[in-house]
């Protein structure tokens, strides 16, 4: 077991590397499906007890439905159990190559006020937009300096990091979107989505300006923005939409497999590129445990609930209903709250798909409505990753977190609804 962990991040590196093999049909799918669990096997003992409990809860119910289905005469093949997630783990080990170009500037001052509000709105959305969950950390960090990060610093990082889930291809929830919502055309949430996250800018900084212009003393102190650091971000995008309109039959998911970590090669700044991604491999993939075990674990679990309702398909049966906004607004309003009592959007997402494809929904519409889930409810959750985050690591209560939060969800929950009816 000790030379497993010694070899971790090679694992995990493993994995996006033969999953791309085995979509160019190199080799067969089971190589990396091997490799993810051997990996997820090796992070273990890395995950927060909390994480454990989710995590062992998911695989144990998913494990008895599945078992249960087979007593029914329903059958799932192994890819579908244990190899569902594995585009989105690939994605997420691509994703995670661009926190070597991240760069900080601890000398610059902390902007002050209005503008600082807005332009770390900004800067957070779209830095998280490619490079995750890091940046929340390297924002933080820097704005609170000698003292706790306060509550409006707080929902203005989550939140508007959140809303990149709307618009980002380099987000795991667009991989989650294009894997349980089979056929989605990411082209076409761009527009909507990234006007939701244009909204959530603008109303997190109202918001955080009526919370901090009360006291001359909480005045907000953001965090210090460059131009040159929102080069990578937006030179990313605009690759990925390229190249995408170049060969349209590779899937957004895979080139970003491949555009990753090439563009981190090419543009991270450091005297050794080798030196940096030995390191990167040996010390930062195995840090990624967490998300490896919840996706593996959901995978099981939303097969497991497919076959439960393969097994009683009168109780699941949605045949009397339409895809209408009705039901869009019903079923996203379930799904937030579902994240506020700490479930994972991944998890939600899983429950619901089994139980919509059937009724034949568009599926860039069926996108939409996961990526809006998972922005709404990572944003304004005391409960998932992204709040669990804030707890932790910088002692922001959850219930502050989620009263904070409450009339954020209520009104991005309401315009999804309109955006939908509009839209499709």
């Amino acid at each position: 077991m000790n030379t497993i962990k010694k070899y971790t991040g090679w694992l995990v590196l493993g994995t996006l590397l033969f999953y791309l093999a085995s979509v160019a049909q190199v080799m067969s799918v089971l190589l990396p499906t091997l490799f993810a669990w051997i990996a997820n096997i090796a992070m273990w003992h890395t995950l927060a007890p909390s994480a454990k409990r989710q995590v062992t809860w998911l695989m144990g119910i998913g494990l008895l439905a599945l078992l249960f289905g087979m007593l029914k005469g329903v059958w799932m093949s192994w890819q579908q159990v244990f190899a569902v997630n594995l585009p989105m783990l690939a994605m997420f080990v691509a994703v995670s190559f661009l926190d070597l170009t991240n760069s900080t500037d601890e000398k610059r001052p902390l902007p002050k006020g209005l503008s600082a509000i807005f332009n770390t709105a900004i800067g957070v959305q779209v830095l998280g937009a490619v490079i995750n969950l890091s940046v929340i950390m390297v924002f933080a960090d820097r704005m609170k300096g000698s003292r706790p990060l306060t509550s409006t610093q707080q929902f203005i990082l989550t939140r508007n990091f959140a809303a990149a889930a709307w618009w980002s291809p380099f987000f795991v929830a667009t991989g989650i979107a294009l894997i349980y919502a089979p056929g989605m055309q990411w082209q076409k949430t761009l527009i909507p989505g990234l006007a939701m996250g244009v909204v959530a800018i603008i109303f997190s900084t109202i918001d955080a300006y009526r919370h901090t212009n009360k006291r001359a003393e909480n005045e907000f102190k953001g965090y210090p923005i460059r131009r040159e650091s929102l080069f990578i971000p937006l030179f990313l995008a605009l690759s990925v939409i390229l190249f995408h309109f170049i060969w349209p039959e590779v899937s957004i998911l895979i080139l970003i497999c491949v555009l990753a970590p090439c563009a981190t090669i090419l543009l991270m700044r450091t005297p050794s590129r080798l030196t940096s991604l030995r390191h990167f491999v040996d010390h930062k993939l195995p840090q990624i445990g967490s998300q490896f075990a919840l996706f593996l674990a959901a995978g099981i679990f939303s097969n497991g609930v497919s076959a439960l309702i393969l097994s009683y398909p009168e109780w699941f049966n949605l045949n009397n209903f339409t895809f209408n906004p009705a039901l869009f607004s019903i079923t996203l309003a379930t799904m937030i709250l579902l994240g506020l009592v700490g479930v994972h959007p991944v998890v939600s997402v899983a429950i619901a798909s089994p139980m919509l494809l059937p009724l034949d929904p568009d599926p860039t519409q069926l996108g939409f409505l996961f990526l809006s889930a998972w922005a709404i409810s990572a944003g304004s959750s005391g409960l998932t990753g992204l709040g669990l985050l804030m707890t932790s690591r910088y002692q922001i209560p959850t219930k502050t977190i989620v009263s904070n939060s409450a009339s954020y969800a209520v009104f991005m929950w309401l315009l999804c609804s309109l955006v939908n009816g509009f839209y499709w």
